[in-house]
C-alpha cells in the first residue's frame, strides 16, 4: 500500500532577494514544492530583502496573524533627491543638494515616533475603487491619498554618511518606510527617497533565522525541502497558549464552545489551542463565559 505523505501545515521563512516581487517567491515555492495553498504574510516590494514569511498548506489559515504583527526595517535613505516611487526603483523629480546636519536629522526624528499619521505612496498595492493603486498611477490619474495611522515604536540613526542615512526602525503593520524616507526629507527641508530597504524581523521571524533563497532552492533538489518549515503556530506568538483536555478538544473539534476555567485570564479575546499530546489545532475566540472555536486544523 503508498503510504501517502502528511499534508503540509507550516511556515517558511525566507530571505528575500532583491529583484523578485513577493508574488513571485510565492510562485516559484508554489510551483517548486507542488503544494497548491502557499500565500504570505505581508508584502516586500521589489527592491526590498529580508523577511517573507510563507504559510504553506492550512498555514495560508493564519496570515492574517502573522501580517498583524510589529516589523522591524534597516532603512538607507538618500536625502535631497526626490522620485516618484518614492524609492530608488523611481523617477527622479526633485534634487536638492544643500547639506543637512546630523543633529537636524535627528531632531527630525523625534516627530516620528509613537503614533502619527502617514500618507501612502501612490506607487502601492492599496486599492481604489478595486483597482491597485500604482496601476491608476501609471495611468496618469491623479489621486489624494488620505493620511492613515500608524505607529513607530523605536526609531533610530544608526550610520551617517550624508547624503545618505540608515535608520532601524520598528513599527506597526501597515507602514510604509518609502513614506517615511519621504516625510524625512520634507521636515528636513531637501526631500529624499528610499535607496534600499531590509527588513530584519516579522513578529518572532527574524532575518538572521531566516532561509537562503539559494538554500532552499537545494533543499528542494535534495527532497529536504520539509525540514525547513517552522510551526505553524508560530504566526500566533502573540496570543496566549491553552492546552486541552480530551474531552474540551473534543468539543472544539466538533464546533462546540468551551469553558476554559476562572485560572485563564488572558488579555487577548483570542487563544491558541493544543490537545493532549501538545499538537496546535485550533485558535478560539472569547464569547463571554466561554471559547468557542474560530480556526480549526486538522
Amino acid at each position: 500500500m503508498t503510504t501517502l505523505p502528511t499534508p503540509v501545515f507550516g511556515l517558511l521563512n525566507i530571505d528575500k532577494p532583491e529583484g523578485p516581487t513577493s508574488h513571485d517567491i510565492v510562485a516559484w515555492v508554489r510551483r517548486l514544492t507542488r503544494v497548491k495553498k502557499v500565500g504570505h504574510a505581508g508584502t516586500l516590494d521589489p527592491l526590498a530583502t529580508g523577511v517573507l514569511v510563507l504559510c504553506l498548506g492550512q498555514a495560508t489559515r493564519l496570515s492574517e496573524y502573522a501580517m498583524g504583527s510589529r516589523k522591524t526595517y534597516r532603512a538607507r535613505a538618500h536625502f535631497g533627491v526626490e522620485t516618484d516611487t518614492l524609492d530608488a526603483s523611481g523617477n527622479v523629480i526633485a534634487e536638492n543638494f544643500y547639506p543637512v546636519s546630523r543633529e537636524a536629522v535627528e531632531q527630525a526624528l523625534d516627530g516620528f515616533r509613537g503614533d502619527i499619521e502617514q500618507v501612502p505612496p501612490i506607487y502601492s498595492a492599496l486599492k481604489r475603487d478595486g483597482r491597485r493603486l500604482y496601476d491608476l498611477a501609471r495611468a496618469g490619474q491623479h489621486i489624494e491619498l488620505e493620511s492613515r495611522p500608524i505607529t513607530i515604536f523605536a526609531l533610530d540613526l544608526v550610520a551617517w554618511d550624508f547624503p545618505y542615512v540608515t535608520l532601524d526602525v520598528t513599527c506597526s503593520p501597515g507602514t510604509y518606510i518609502r513614506s517615511l524616507a519621504r516625510d524625512l526629507g520634507q521636515v528636513a527641508g531637501v526631500g529624499a527617497h528610499l535607496a534600499a530597504l531590509q527588513r530584519t524581523a516579522s513578529g518572532a521571524f527574524t532575518v538572521d533565522e531566516a532561509v537562503q533563497w539559494p538554500d532552499f532552492e537545494a533543499a528542494v533538489e535534495a527532497g529536504t525541502w520539509r525540514d525547513l518549515l517552522l510551526p505553524p503556530d508560530l504566526a500566533l506568538a502573540d496570543l496566549p497558549a491553552v492546552h486541552l483536555n480530551p474531552d474540551q478538544t473534543e468539543d472544539v473539534r466538533h464546533g462546540r464552545s468551551v469553558r476554559l476555567g476562572d485560572s485563564f485570564e488572558p488579555v487577548h479575546d483570542l487563544a491558541r489551542a493544543y490537545d493532549p499530546g501538545g499538537r496546535f489545532f485550533a485558535v478560539l475566540e472569547r464569547r463571554d463565559e466561554r471559547w468557542k472555536p474560530h480556526k480549526v486544523f486538522g
